[in-house]
């Protein structure tokens, strides 16, 4: 037996033995960062937390939901974005021996309650009194739900006479006299765990319907620790930046590896924040979603505009040469074992570093060696121009129900366009049709109370049907075409991947947000396209609209002839029945608000669909003009 299958095989049956081996291990190593706010409105100062430290806050958390009556195998639900609270409140969870359910700060007060109700959770976790105030008046329907805990107390009125709400002060404080009278209850629970006992609920926030409730044990998580150590990827020296939502099973799995290889990680969930504190911060590693380096790159791409002509010249320049440089090395290292380049792009990439390439990676804070996406497909091109530049992103690819991480690049020998190799001990086969199969320790139990939907996907013996679309090369890189759903076939049988084509998109022009495709069981394609408000606004301050409203800027005449350009750039690479015949600029942003994202940030297709169904109406009775 290999190293990597006995690191694997003999992991324990929970997360909460990790912690508490990790706690024992290092514990006096740093183990978390977290901001707090200056009452100046002055830069944020960072604080730490020990191993030992946080496992103090966790045992109490954890014999406070014992004291409140919470049993093994219970939900406890938590509503917060992602801060250092929302980690010790959710290992607080595991380590009582009950499961966490998940969710979203951004999901409505109706959804908030159907998740509660659904999962049967016996209290809520909640961050502050805007999430409170989502069950304040819903207690009649949500029975089973017997206290509400509030991380941030302020505004919220605590120690009322039924005790229904209370400050996660007081639910540690009751968690440490709990513990003087049972000092080994909180130990004694984590021993008690088994692998297959509920660890979390993750539910699916979905393209439609109302979102199903996955279910987690715990022995998928204590997999993925361990699968994460045993890639080698990570090292305890590194620090790693989290502000993924951690509702989300993206962040979730990022925490699962912290615990198994003891380094930094620094919290802050505030989106906006990532720019001011990526230099403060100066991590070795981040993960983040296709739409943070699409934003960054556009950033860089309007600011070199901005410059003038000659300055954006340099910086289009460099863009190509980074990208040819990515794809000779990448290739030559497949080939050779060697990321070699003919003398002549070695030297443009040298004067391309002094001049763009440098800058950036300070913009990421200097030390960042590598990051990884995931959540959605990364359009190629813009991969490649980031590993030129010097900046890795190591696409991975996992769903909900595969607790995230199936599969990752492998470090340097990663490649740009696939999303890597199966992590150890996850199998994996692609199904006549195309669809790609999963099978291993990180897939879900079912879908929560749902045995016909859990049929529908999950095989008797395993095998996960995961509803995308890929590919294997013949040394195991998967990647992905498109999901089983969105493939197109036009009116004339031809077939169509519209995230490809959208990623393409949006790898051509600097200005687009998101882009949605259409074509299907039409005679030609078509595209709604949104423009990210700051870079277009920024552009017509230049072009003689200074000050003008966004919706007035993007319905002119000059924006749709600057797209118009980007789509025939588009074109010109195409096959003629992927082409875009026509488009329309729509008139506000694609935003999670107005639920045409996930919160993940993946497209909601048939919710843009149906809100803008007349611009989709009127591109097919109308002339084609592009």
């Amino acid at each position: 037996m290999t190293d990597t299958q006995t690191l694997i095989e003999n992991r324990p049956p929970s997360v909460a033995n990790l912690f508490l081996e990790r706690v024992e291990a290092t514990p006096d190593a740093e183990a978390y960062r977290y901001p707090v706010p200056s009452a100046g409105g002055g830069p944020d100062s960072w604080r730490s937390l020990s191993w030992q430290e946080a496992a103090t806050r966790v045992f109490a958390i954890a014999a406070g939901l014992m004291d409140l009556g919470v049993r093994p195998e219970e939900r406890v639900a938590i509503a917060s974005a992602t801060r250092v609270e929302w980690i010790l409140a959710d290992l607080g969870v595991l380590c009582a021996g009950a499961a966490t359910t998940t969710v979203y700060p951004s999901t409505n007060a109706d959804e908030t309650a159907f998740i509660l109700a659904d999962s049967g959770s016996r209290l809520l976790i909640a961050e502050d009194a805007a999430q409170l105030a989502k069950v304040l008046g819903r207690r009649a329907e949500l029975p089973e739900l017997s206290h509400v805990v509030v991380m941030d107390a302020e505004g919220v009125e605590t120690g009322t006479d039924d005790g229904w709400v209370l400050s996660l002060a007081d639910l540690e404080k009751r968690g440490a006299l709990y513990l003087e009278k049972n000092p080994e209850a909180v130990r004694e629970a984590v021993g008690a765990l088994t692998k297959d006992q509920l660890a979390t609920l993750i539910y699916t926030s979905g393209t439609t319907g109302r979102p199903k409730g996955v279910r987690l044990p715990h022995d998928c998580w204590a997999y993925m620790a361990r699968a994460i150590e045993a890639n080698g990827l990570l090292e305890a020296a590194d620090v790693q930046y989290l502000w993924l939502p951690l509702a989300h099973v993206f962040g979730k799995v990022l925490t699962a590896g912290h615990i198994t290889i003891g380094h930094v990680t620094a919290v802050d969930g505030r989106v906006d924040k990532i720019i001011e504190n990526l230099p403060v911060v100066q991590p070795t590693y981040m993960a983040a979603v296709p739409r943070i380096f699409e934003k960054v790159y556009n950033g860089v791409a309007v600011k070199a505009r901005a410059g003038g002509g000659a300055k954006y010249k340099i910086f289009k320049w460099a863009a190509e040469v980074a990208r040819e440089y990515a794809k000779v090395t990448q290739d030559n290292r497949r080939r050779t074992g060697t990321p070699s380049a003919p003398f002549a792009l070695s030297a443009q990439h040298a004067v391309a570093d002094r001049l763009v390439y440098g800058k950036l990676r300070e913009a990421f804070g200097g030390k960042l060696r590598a990051c990884v996406s995931g959540s959605a497909a990364l359009a190629p091109e813009i991969g490649y121009f980031f590993s030129g530049a010097g900046i890795h992103i190591l696409e991975g690819y996992g769903l909900t129900e595969s607790s995230a991480a199936s599969f990752v690049n492998p470090g340097e020998a990663y490649r740009t366009g696939t999303v890597g190799k199966p992590l150890p001990g996850t199998e994996v086969r692609i199904a006549e049709d195309g669809e790609i199969l999963l099978r291993g320790p990180g897939i879900m139990q079912g879908y929560h109370g749902l045995p016909e939907k859990t049929a529908e996907v999950l095989e008797p013996d395993g095998w996960f049907h995961t509803g995308d679309i890929g590919e294997l090369s013949a040394d195991g890189f998967l990647t992905i075409t498109d999901r089983k759903k969105d493939i197109i076939k036009n009116s004339n049988g031809k077939y169509i991947a519209p995230a490809a084509v959208e990623g393409q998109f949006k790898a051509v022009c600097p200005f687009v947000s998101n882009v949605l495709v259409i074509g299907a069981s039409r005679n030609f394609c078509s595209a709604l396209i949104a423009l990210d408000e700051p870079t277009i606004l920024g552009w017509a301050a230049e072009n003689g609209m200074a000050g003008r409203p966004y919706a007035e800027v993007v319905a002119s005449d000059q924006v749709r002839e600057l797209i118009g350009g980007y789509v025939r750039r588009l074109n010109d690479d195409l096959q003629r029945w992927q082409q875009i015949k026509t488009f329309r600029v729509l008139p506000r942003d694609l935003d999670v608000e107005h639920g045409d994202l996930t919160p993940s940030l993946k497209l909601k297709r048939p919710v843009v669909e149906r809100e803008f169904k007349d611009l989709i109406d009127d591109m097919y009775s109308g002339t084609r003009e592009v």
